[in-house]
């Protein structure tokens, strides 16, 4: 295979979706509106974690493309659970592209404790060749979930998916004390976003004075 010409469309795909899903979150600024986004990040899967997907659930090499679905891969990141479900629900008002897919490992974790809103998608992309339809996952999640997906990414690669088993239960139970620090953080939210405002207000108007 040549991975360079294969994964062109995918690169192209993740820098076209970053730029819609930060101009989503800009939206929200110009209308002086909380954002449901906080920040918005975006890669494509490195070769040799395609090839170890590939061996690992055992998919055909010609096979990859329909498969793997996280090769063009975004992540939303969010303050707040139901910024979550707002921003699922703006994605699925758009035209530029077609959900397939949805996993909501919020309100159905995973075993490892693991919580995110999975969108797979179905984006068109313009090539040379004309457009290539390619599949792309968003994941969804807030602050303190990527804070436990990341560090329980890392640990899985440097034990290679085998975790041991006092570490996996010490990461359940971190991913229920996140968990239970973003139900705590929605309970006072009204109180956060309007700190917030002010705040923004003050910034704006030292800023207006100095000008």
């Amino acid at each position: 295979m040549e991975w360079k010409v294969f994964l062109a469309p995918y690169a192209q795909a993740v820098e076209e979706l970053k730029v819609k899903l930060r101009g989503m979150r800009a939206q929200f600024e110009y209308e002086s509106r909380h954002s449901p986004i906080e920040f918005v990040t975006g890669r494509v899967k490195p070769i040799s974690s395609i090839i170890e997907k590939a061996r690992r659930k055992r998919i055909p090499f010609d096979q990859i493309e329909m498969e793997i679905q996280d090769i063009a891969g975004l992540r939303v990141v969010c303050q707040f659970v139901d910024d979550i479900y707002t921003v699922v629900k703006m994605l699925r008002g758009r035209r530029d592209f077609k959900i397939v897919e949805e996993k909501d490992y919020i309100s159905c974790k995973k075993e490892s404790g693991y919580r995110s809103y999975h969108v797979i998608i179905e984006y068109p992309v313009e090539t040379i060749h004309g457009e290539k339809k390619l599949l792309a996952e968003i994941q969804i999640r807030t602050l303190a979930m990527n804070f436990w997906a990341t560090n329980e990414h890392s640990l899985n690669y440097k034990y290679s998916w085998q975790i041991p088993g006092n570490i996996k239960t010490r990461l359940k139970r971190a991913a229920e004390a996140a968990f239970q620090l973003d139900e705590e953080m929605s309970k006072i939210r009204n109180e956060i976003q309007e700190a917030q405002r002010i705040f923004k207000e003050k910034q704006e108007q030292e800023k207006h004075n100095r000008e």
